[in-house]
């Protein structure tokens, strides 16, 4: 008998996964695998968190699997190369997956496609991890929404909540194959468990939500980001939950806003949104980035924001804004240098997220800040931690002698950076 096979990427769970439940309610045989991707795995740190996280969730999806008498196939390698093994050894009927709208995983994705086709393999994909994709939402004429408040206005007009319900696979259960793989350890994949830990999300604190969100020292945030990044909730199941709650509701809305940017406008993952910004002569110091990187700018709600990112890899939203700006704005420091930083150390790295965020800040982007606002992170810190409670919990030096003064003076920096932003633009 033929075996259907699914294959996990960014959607980590059993409950709410289309491509699973549509496998299962296709096939009486159905094998889970997911695939280390060594294009991915060789870029990052041996102990790189993300990558524990995601070890850690499919070991819970092998215990699951294990308590209905199947498993979780992992494989190690490149996929394509993986998929060609699979096919060579298994009799496999279809391939089972979820969409995933990232320039490398489009690439990817049509390389199986082939494949499996030149098998004779079914490659079916499902929407997943949004509610709308990149062709729901779109202006009268049919091109992309690049302004964010009418792509949203459509979005909540097109969303019928008993239309985008949860897939649950509680009766399809037994079409899983019957199967006994092991387990890899995080040593046979060649890497090592971070001490940075991914926290549980919660959604308890919804109603205070619109209040309580740009001030980081309540530690009010939903810590949903990295669960939505690889998909250990299902967006329907967590939109059914915030649906009533506009300001929450508004925040996942722009995250399918700047997926679509992505799709639409692949461009932006090396280019402004806003080609004439191309002009801008950064001064890309190397001394003033690290001192950035490291939290040591003598301003302490960005050096807060960096040692808080370095330390656990979250950073308050709020903060995100402040440092984004601080490195584009005060030290003229191209966006592409704070946007791969993040990349590096966020736990919740999702590139159109970050991409599209980078940008907003640097003015580069679509629906971005105008190039003259320059956050002031004095007054930021004034205004969101009157009580210096968040920058105290990350800046232990704060008092100290050895505290830097601050490696800019503001007023200089935004004059600076207004009239080089003026001028490039002017000459463009």
């Amino acid at each position: 008998m033929k075996t259907a096979y699914f294959w996990f990427r960014r959607d980590l769970r059993l409950e709410d996964n289309t491509a699973l439940f549509h496998a299962l309610n296709d096939n009486e045989a159905v094998q889970c695998v997911f695939i280390f991707d060594k294009n991915i795995l060789e870029e990052l740190p041996k102990d790189d968190a993300r990558v524990t996280f995601i070890h850690s969730e499919l070991r819970n999806i092998h215990k699951q699997l294990q308590k209905l008498g199947s498993s979780l196939r992992v494989e190690i390698g490149k996929p394509k190369e993986v998929w060609k093994k699979l096919i060579d050894l298994e009799s496999i009927s279809d391939i089972y997956t979820n969409k995933d709208y990232e320039p490398y995983a489009r690439t990817r994705d049509g390389e199986i496609r082939d494949l499996a086709e030149a098998n004779n393999i079914g490659f079916k994909r499902y929407k997943d991890q949004v509610i709308f994709e990149e062709n729901d939402v779109l202006k009268a004429d049919g091109k992309p929404y690049t302004i964010y408040t009418p792509f949203k206005n459509l979005w909540r007009k097109q969303f019928v909540a008993n239309e985008h319900l949860p897939h649950s696979i509680e009766n399809l259960t037994p079409n899983f194959i019957q199967s006994g793989y092991s387990f890899p350890s995080l040593k046979d994949l060649k890497m090592e468990k971070s001490t940075i830990e991914v926290k549980p999300f919660s959604l308890n604190d919804l109603a205070e939500y619109p209040e309580m969100r740009d001030l980081p020292a309540e530690d009010k945030t939903s810590y949903l980001s990295p669960h939505l990044r690889f998909g250990t909730i299902g967006i329907r199941s967590l939109v059914q939950k915030v649906k009533h709650h506009e300001v929450f509701l508004n925040e996942l809305i722009w995250r399918e806003f700047f997926m679509q940017i992505l799709y639409h406008f692949p461009k932006v993952v090396d280019h402004c949104f806003k080609a004439k910004y191309e002009a801008i002569p950064w001064r890309n110091n190397e001394a003033e980035f690290e001192l950035w990187c490291k939290g040591e700018t003598g301003y302490p709600m960005v050096d807060a924001g960096m040692r808080q990112l370095n330390e656990t890899g979250y950073m308050h939203n709020r903060v995100r804004m402040v440092v984004a700006s601080f490195l584009c704005k005060h030290l003229l420091i191209d966006w592409r240098w704070g946007e791969a930083y993040f990349a590096e150390k966020l736990l919740d790295y999702d590139l159109s997220a970050n991409n599209g965020n980078w940008q907003w800040a640097a003015g580069t982007g679509c629906d971005a800040a105008p190039y003259f606002r320059v956050f002031n992170p004095t007054t930021q810190l004034e205004k969101f931690d009157k009580k210096a409670i968040y920058i105290r919990t990350w800046v232990k030096d704060l008092d100290e002698l050895t505290y830097p003064q601050p490696m800019v003076d503001h007023k200089m920096a935004r004059e600076r950076a207004i009239s080089t932003y003026k001028e490039a633009l002017a000459n463009s």
